[in-house]
């Protein structure tokens, strides 16, 4: 069974901000924003491009979401799921998962 694939529109997030992390993603096409709350606005911290992976860092941590990311142009993104990550990391050698 392939992961899911999962779409956006531009300017359509894929995460929010203090969201808790159930998948990461790997993003297929397309370009993502980076963005965290200041106060009563939003700044953009970083870009993420076609081939990088997005979300690992609250996924690996288990901790909410840190930023908020949304699409930048149309993006194809192939979702991780937490369960089937972990699945993948027990079948690894114990030396491996230390």
């Amino acid at each position: 069974m392939s992961d899911p694939i999962r779409t956006l529109a531009p300017n359509e997030f894929l995460v929010r901000e203090g969201e808790e992390s159930l998948d990461m993603y790997y993003l297929q096409s397309g370009t993502l924003a980076v963005v965290k709350r200041k106060g009563d606005k939003t700044q953009q911290i970083g870009t993420i491009y076609s081939g990088e992976i997005v979300g690992e860092m609250s996924f690996l941590d288990e901790e909410p979401r840190s930023a908020s990311v949304k699409a930048v142009t149309e993006c194809t993104l192939t979702v991780i799921p937490r369960a089937k990550f972990e699945a993948s990391m027990k079948q690894l050698p114990k030396w491996y998962q230390a």
